[in-house]
């Protein structure tokens, strides 16, 4: 994904705690340290008092926030409050053929989701 897409939470800043509503797509797993992890991804992810769409996808881990919603249906809308963060995607290994395939740039999240609810 382009960070283009992003910059919307570049501009929001991190210093502070927005909410966001973001439509339910799937469920996920990530390899973890004690074997895979849940994860879900929500799509069209927008600012709650601007309605202004901030990235057409995010995934998150399935805490214990999301659990206390569950079930989850493709569909559901899932209001949260969250923090923006920034962190480095790309290949970041010595491999030179491969960082010039995927290189590192800096993209946005949201982070630490808490107030999960289905409005």
């Amino acid at each position: 994904m382009s960070t283009k897409r992003r910059w919307a939470l570049h501009g929001l800043g991190a210093q502070e705690r927005h909410t966001f509503r973001g439509t339910f797509v799937r469920e996920g797993t990530k390899p973890g340290y004690r074997g895979p992890e849940r994860t879900l991804l929500l799509r069209d992810v927008i600012e709650a008092t601007s309605r202004e769409v901030v990235t057409e996808h995010l995934w998150f881990n399935f805490t214990k926030g999301f659990q206390a919603i569950e079930p989850l249906a493709e569909g559901d809308v899932i209001q949260f409050d969250a923090r923006v963060s920034q962190y480095e995607r790309g290949y970041q290994g010595h491999n030179w053929e491969r960082a010039i395939e995927n290189p590192v740039e800096t993209d946005y999240k949201l982070s630490r989701p808490t107030r999960i609810s289905k409005p």
